[in-house]
């Protein structure tokens, strides 16, 4: 999430909203493979606060979204109309002190199988900062605190070890948390994890056997193993050069992925080796790509616009070969 600007430059450019519209198609760029048959499928408000910022799929089609600065969950239908379903509660003194960006945000989200639904919110306060829990029909409740000096972001549900993942950003910390809810622990320290500047640790996935995560500052795509007795191993650097990374996603061709480039405004494909390629870029709609999900071969492709202020926007492409 977010990019490398002053704390100025990034509130500019993030507001946004409940209205939306779906739209034609959008243009698909030369470098496109092996991504094609871009469009976007859903344009958000920026007015009202809607700059999406990470994504859930659920089946039949839906996805379920944070909406980072109007602190929102909402879900997305299939037809790309947008319900909330949650708004957090504003910090006393407006989350100015939220570390490195100055107001509050909701960021990751993961979806147990049960519906039940896992998201982080960040205020710079020790009353709301931490891991939330949204049940079907139920009120958004906090399950477990996070340090207000810290800037929870990535999240990633292990099911059967029933953890939450979670990275901080400003800390260089990955966090382990019941899901059931409880105290936090330090899983990672490592210092691959740590902001060079402004922001670390950023997007996370579990993965055959290891957690894998992003550092945006760095560029860097990391792998961590989950030892037998559930330790972090030593982290190691998988792929490099990739520009203002933020979340990503597997393929399902072994550890390939899909990663979206914030700052530059690109998607990439980067390969085992770790070497990448630009598949999509803002001639295809992209608005500042915060995250990425995958359902069969469709790639979706959340975009915040934060640094544009244009088009908060979901993208669907074709993933090929």
């Amino acid at each position: 999430m977010f990019t490398k600007l002053s704390k100025t430059a990034v509130s500019a450019a993030v507001l946004a909203a409940t209205a939306v519209t779906m739209a034609t198609s959008a243009p698909a760029s030369a470098a496109s493979a092996p991504l094609g048959c871009a469009r976007t499928a859903v344009h958000f408000d920026l007015a009202k606060g809607q700059t999406p910022e990470n994504i859930a799929l659920a089946p039949g089609g839906t996805a379920y979204v944070t909406l980072a600065k109007a602190r929102q969950v909402a879900v997305v239908s299939r037809s790309g109309s947008v319900r909330i379903l949650a708004t957090l509660p504003e910090p006393a003194d407006g989350g100015i002190h939220t570390p490195a960006l100055g107001f509050p945000l909701t960021t990751g989200i993961v979806r147990a199988d049960d519906g039940t639904l896992f998201f982080l919110y960040a205020t710079g306060t020790a009353d709301l900062t931490g891991v939330w829990r949204l049940r079907p029909g139920s009120r958004p409740q906090r399950i477990s605190a996070l340090p207000a000096s810290g800037l929870p972001n990535g999240l990633a549900l292990d099911t059967p070890t029933r953890s939450l993942y979670i990275t901080d950003s400003t800390l260089g910390t990955v966090w382990r948390v019941p899901a059931s809810g409880g105290a936090a622990t330090a899983w990672s320290t490592d210092p691959a994890l740590a902001p060079a500047g402004f922001l670390g640790a950023n997007g996370l996935k579990i993965h055959n056997g290891a957690l894998w995560a992003t550092n945006l500052d760095k560029g860097t795509v990391l792998r961590i193993p989950i030892l037998a007795d559930g330790r972090s191993g030593t982290a190691r650097v998988t792929a490099t050069g990739l520009t203002g990374i933020d979340d990503f996603a597997f393929t399902g061709h072994g550890d390939q992925i899909i990663a979206a480039l914030n700052t530059v405004n690109q998607v990439a494909l980067v390969r085992p080796d770790g070497t990448h390629t630009t598949v999509l870029t803002a001639a295809d709609g992209l608005q500042g790509p915060t995250s990425i999900a995958l359902r069969g071969d469709t790639v979706h492709v959340m975009s915040a616009a934060y640094l544009t202020a244009e088009d908060p926007n979901l993208i669907l492409a074709r993933l090929g070969g």
